[in-house]
């Protein structure tokens, strides 16, 4: 545990740090949004390095009106040994795209929901110093051509999309 103390810290320090990019989609419909998003490409934290077939699960936790948060993922290869890290999550808009995470506590980061299909096959989720990057879809199989036609999507709402890493899953 101690080993991810201070990478989270360090991550989430920065992410709240010069808050600069400020959009978000219009609006998310909360239940839509909830279930498994697959990890796809992105700039990411010092605990997303060699990861494989990352995914994260949203479930609405109506009791504490928050979401709960199911990050997991296989380090070092496809069959790497697995590792979970739950989180939690509080609506922080009336358009719901704007959220607090906390991977721990006492410590949350803004998390903006930056880029959403229409349909909810892929979304964008971005924070304020544009540090971080997630393109998430609901299909592990989503193609690297669609990927890089969500990073154009975001791309052209000024957020930075360079230094983008891919991650592979597997069947």
């Amino acid at each position: 545990m101690k080993s991810i103390v201070l990478p989270a810290v360090l991550a989430v320090l920065s992410a709240c740090s010069s808050p600069k990019y400020n959009k978000t989609v219009a609006h998310v419909d909360r239940d839509r949004f909830m279930g498994d998003w697959y990890v796809m490409a992105g700039r990411f934290t010092p605990i997303e390095k060699d990861v494989f077939n990352s995914i994260e699960t949203y479930k609405w936790n109506e009791k504490e009106q928050r979401i709960d948060i199911d990050f997991r993922f296989n380090k070092g290869s496809l069959k790497g040994e697995l590792k979970k890290y739950p989180q939690k999550a509080w609506i922080e808009s009336s358009n719901n795209a704007r959220w607090k995470v906390q991977p721990f506590w006492p410590l949350k980061f803004d998390y903006l929901v930056i880029g959403l299909a229409d349909d909810y096959r892929w979304t964008a989720i971005g924070v304020p110093n544009e540090k971080y990057l997630w393109i998430m879809s609901r299909d592990p199989k989503f193609s690297q051509d669609e990927v890089k036609a969500a990073l154009k999507t975001v791309q052209d709402t000024g957020y930075d999309v360079t230094n983008i890493e891919y991650v592979p899953h597997g069947n």
